[in-house]
């Protein structure tokens, strides 16, 4: 076994789990376009309780079940990689009249591999 350290950049997409794209959930969307272009992979997170811009609270507790809870896409990638996703997911985000967010940070990877 050998480990890998290498830098990358980690994106965050916040959207709501009822936001939509010609008629399909917007998470599935733009995962799906990640795969598309290749990107080494996206994880989709739901969160239990959140807020945003309208200040809103969407939560998963039993007296406030919500259908629109928060999502988290997180993209690990080389940064020249993630860049043109990321523009293209800017504009799903306002096709879809969403106000999701869009983050990006440094990360450092580090990964087991298998040697042989």
């Amino acid at each position: 076994m050998s480990r890998i350290h290498d830098e990358a950049t980690l994106a965050r997409i916040f959207v709501g789990e009822a936001d939509q794209i010609e008629g399909r959930p917007l998470f599935e969307a733009i995962v799906e376009n990640a795969r598309q272009l290749g990107l080494a992979g996206a994880t989709v997170l739901r969160g239990v309780e959140g807020y945003g811009k309208s200040a809103v609270l969407h939560s998963a507790r039993l007296l406030r079940l919500s259908e629109d809870l928060p999502l988290v896409i997180e993209i690990v990638d080389a940064q020249e990689n993630l860049e043109p996703f990321l523009e293209i997911v800017e504009a799903m985000l306002d096709a879809a009249e969403c106000t999701g967010l869009i983050t990006s940070e440094k990360v450092k990877v580090v990964r087991i591999v298998a040697d042989g």
